[in-house]
């Protein structure tokens, strides 16, 4: 178990025989603490005087988490708005589907019956402005994201026509936003909030100018306008490092034109003054163009079940798909797995390989796949995962690499989940 003060490790705790830990902070300074076990995080708030008690499964990790002792109510009642908000989350995409109006008004009244359980809340147990003050935000960036959404989830694909059909007020509550919130900067409902609304800021410039309102996410142009928003919004360097990395990472590992790659790097590097995100992004656009079409398949070492170190080129004998899965994401093994499934009866001519990408316990990795109804005949962990995830540019996790039973890379970017991907195998099979 790892404990964060903010992105600092405070400490690496060991667990005893039972799975158990016991940790006392001196000197706690009150706030967010973050603690990590594998690839699963969650944050939770500490007074002084708390004495926290937590139980989880670490197979089930969000969803099992319950605090005991001192400090637990209100933990308790921030992890259960965390989970209730990821479930509430896929009913605002529907009601993205109606007019502005009537999605305001829905999403106000969600607004309105949390600001409701939140007071009955606070009056019930005597909160502190601490906990008051991350439980109004909570509620307050969810609605803002809502909206900050509402553009690119509206089924509509000129993207420009629904802007202009935006009323006036639609986004006033811009005014008030602090884009440089030194006390949120780590927390996931803050920064999941500031990536939406760059998204959406950009847009509304972009469209100004472009020919195509359409096709946008690898739009240059587009992406430009996404970092030029955070340069004139953000003078937090941290914050604006960590949002400048995160949209040149997702701009390289979507586009395939070098050139405009460049263009996207080039910009990044006059603005980001966080050296090691430097290197990483130039890294990753160098391993990019090492994924090319027609290069060979990178020598990269895998475990498999029986714990035997194989390159992963052995395995490789006929058209071959290779996709990747970690449990920070556990519901991801299940979509890409059930996918892959449904392909291979399809297409019983392709390999499909499952690779694990995580950089612990390789029991684990064994014991989940064992434990899995979809696992497949080909399922592998690498063997040293930080070197490997960077010579294959793993990100976003829902990559797939499609390879000839030559070795020859001819796909280094594709997605299982996209409307051409099964046109991408037939192309593989037909070479």
């Amino acid at each position: 178990m790892v404990i964060f003060d903010s992105k600092d490790v405070i400490d690496t705790i060991k667990l005893d025989g039972n799975n158990r830990f016991t940790y006392k902070i001196e000197n706690l300074k009150p706030g967010f603490y973050t603690f990590r076990h594998g690839g699963e995080i969650q944050m939770f708030l500490l007074e002084p005087g708390d004495s926290l008690m937590f139980r989880l499964n670490t197979f089930d990790f969000d969803e099992s988490l319950v605090y005991t002792g001192k400090g637990a109510k209100k933990n308790n009642y921030l992890i259960n708005d965390f989970l209730k908000s990821e479930k509430e989350e896929k009913q605002v995409f529907k009601f993205c589907q109606l007019s502005p109006e009537a999605f305001t008004k829905k999403i106000d009244s969600i607004r309105a019956e949390k600001n409701k359980k939140l007071k009955k809340y606070q009056e019930k147990h005597n909160t502190s402005e601490l906990f008051n003050k991350i439980a109004q935000a909570n509620i307050d960036y969810d609605y803002y994201s809502s909206k900050e959404i509402y553009p690119f989830v509206h089924y509509g694909r000129n993207k420009k026509k629904i802007i202009e059909a935006l009323p006036a007020n639609f986004y006033d509550y811009r005014k008030n936003i602090n884009y440089n919130d030194n006390f949120f900067k780590d927390y996931f409902n803050y920064t999941s909030f500031l990536k939406r609304s760059f998204n959406n800021i950009a847009l509304e410039t972009h469209v100004k100018h472009t020919k195509s309102p359409y096709e946008i996410w690898t739009n240059t142009c587009y992406n430009l306008d996404k970092m030029a928003a955070i340069d004139s919004l953000v003078t937090n360097t941290e914050i604006k490092n960590e949002l400048l990395y995160y949209y040149g990472m997702k701009f390289l590992s979507k586009n395939k034109n070098i050139e405009d790659n460049e263009k996207i790097i080039k910009y990044f590097l006059s603005k980001s003054s966080n050296e090691k995100n430097n290197e990483m992004v130039v890294a990753y656009n160098t391993s990019i163009n090492k994924l090319k079409p027609g290069e060979s398949f990178p020598d990269i070492n895998v475990r498999n079940l029986t714990q035997d170190v194989i390159n992963i080129n052995a395995i490789i004998n006929k058209p071959t798909v290779i996709y990747f899965w970690s449990h920070l994401y556990k519901d991801y093994f299940e979509t890409s797995h059930k996918r892959v499934k449904d392909l291979i009866i399809k297409y019983p001519e392709v390999e499909f390989i499952s690779v694990n990408i995580d950089d612990y316990s390789k029991d684990r990795w064994a014991t989940t796949v064992k434990n899995k109804k979809h696992a497949l005949k080909h399922e592998y962990i690498l063997e040293t995962p930080e070197e490997s995830v960077k010579k294959l540019a793993v990100y976003p996790l829902t990559k797939v690499i499609l390879v000839s039973e030559e070795h020859k890379i001819v796909n280094g970017h594709a997605n299982m989940f996209s409307n051409r991907f099964e046109q991408e195998l037939l192309g593989l099979l037909n070479r």
